[in-house]
């Protein structure tokens, strides 16, 4: 097929979900795919990121094995997914477990989030990638119906679809809904990745990844890829109080190691040995929004994946396995009306399924992984407004002991929901 009848697809953003549905796009012979970032430099900005077996497993499906690579990804040991201890005694109270086989390569993996990045982008070539492209607005041309994006630097680019793979707070999403800005939780993490050498000598130091709970925080820690070592501390505060701490501070902004300290110098000698070796902390306000209600935009050729689709604040370490699975969900789903022996483009209503399909394949899924998440949010916001009946001791080993299952969430077979959703599909004629 020649350029000039390539399906055009521009997708905004170049994170993980932007570039897994380039990933799993590139090799269809009538498909041309842009991104678009605003940033100036390719890279990401965070510290850890984990990704159960399903993001495992879709990186793998994708082609993506550099990720998989014992020297960036780090597993338990114990093949425990996370391992819950006690805010004082260390003593280890619970544990998750994968509910299904799971080999070695798909276990529950931990990233620093720079190298599972780097990871993806070495799969996508570089001449696709357009930096410094902040997204403004999108128009339909009323002669060709293709879609003119306009950025804030006043260029543009047309397209046959737009995927907005532009994060939580998404442009791109907010163009088209109005209504679906995010907000703040309450929520607060304090985090930093650094040379694993800044802890080694503490004793009884566990070497797997760890999550400490106590009456009114959590505290996370973890090796990483290339000998580093991340910890992670957290604060809830009540996001509708007017003097709320931290209401006004921004993404990956410079916190203060001694406030770190403050917050966690109750707790057990070894979570305080961590915490005095940390040699920075950044700051990670949490926010969400609310489901849509549905991910077909733009008169059905704009559509969302990742953080941008489900803004649901990154809980149960989540987002980056969901973003993975949407890349490969949209990508299954152009394919399946857009074969790669099309002799065509697709037309309006082929496009139109495609994205409904995708839609139906992911969204039942996110949605309930949203409904989860409000209601976790809303009982971390009674719990911090109990100040004068805090919980007790045994309350705390009760709820930890009663957590809910995640492995629904991390072991979410996304090519089981795809081939049902795609077989139960009104067949339209395919290009």
């Amino acid at each position: 097929m020649t350029e000039t009848y390539k399906l055009r697809i521009a997708i905004i953003g170049a994170g993980i979900a932007g570039l897994g549905v380039a990933i799993a796009l590139k090799n269809h012979p009538a498909i041309d795919v842009q991104l678009y970032e605003k940033s100036a430099e390719l890279k990401e900005i965070g510290a850890s990121i984990a990704l159960g077996p399903n993001g495992m497993r879709t990186l793998e499906r994708l082609g993506v094995d550099n990720a998989l690579e014992d020297e960036i990804a780090f597993r338990n040991k114990s093949r425990y997914p996370m391992i819950y201890r006690h805010w004082q005694t260390n003593e280890i109270l619970s544990t998750d477990s994968h509910a299904g086989e799971v080999e070695y390569r798909h276990l529950t993996s931990r990233f620093y989030r720079a190298h599972l990045h780097d990871a993806l982008a070495q799969h996508v070539d570089p001449s696709r990638i357009h930096l410094s492209k902040s997204f403004e607005s999108v128009t339909t041309d009323a002669a060709t119906q293709q879609l003119l994006i306009t950025f804030t630097d006043k260029t543009t680019a047309t397209a046959d679809i737009i995927v907005g793979a532009d994060g939580i707070h998404s442009p791109v999403r907010t163009f088209f809904v109005p209504t679906s800005s995010t907000g703040w939780t309450g929520w607060v993490a304090f985090r930093s990745v650094f040379p694993y050498s800044h802890v080694a000598h503490i004793q009884d130091l566990p070497d797997e990844a760890n999550h400490f709970w106590g009456p009114d925080r959590t505290f996370f820690i973890s090796k990483l890829g290339k000998d580093l070592f991340t910890v992670v501390g957290s604060y809830q505060a009540d996001p509708n109080a007017p003097d709320a701490p931290y209401k006004d501070s921004t993404w990956n902004s410079d916190g203060d190691v001694n406030v770190l300290k403050e917050f966690y110098k109750d707790w057990s000698p070894l979570v305080r040995q961590i915490v005095d070796a940390v040699p920075y902390t950044r700051i990670y306000p949490n926010s969400a929004a609310q489901t849509l209600d549905t991910w077909v935009l733009g008169g059905g050729k704009v559509t969302l994946a990742g953080d941008a689709a489900h803004a649901h604040g990154g809980a149960f370490a989540a987002g980056g396995s969901l973003a993975l699975d949407d890349a490969w969900a949209f990508a299954a789903s152009i394919s399946h009306v857009f074969p790669e022996n099309a002799t065509r483009k697709p037309t309006d209503a082929e496009i139109l399924q495609a994205l409904r399909i995708y839609e139906k394949t992911r969204k039942p899924h996110t949605d309930k992984v949203m409904r989860v998440v409000h209601d976790n949010n809303t009982k971390k916001l009674a719990r911090a407004s109990q100040a004068g009946d805090p919980e007790t001791d045994e309350q705390l080993r009760a709820r930890i002991k009663n957590r809910a299952d995640p492995s629904w969430i991390h072991e979410h077979d996304v090519q089981a929901a795809f081939a049902q959703t795609a077989a139960t599909q009104l067949d339209v004629p395919r290009a």
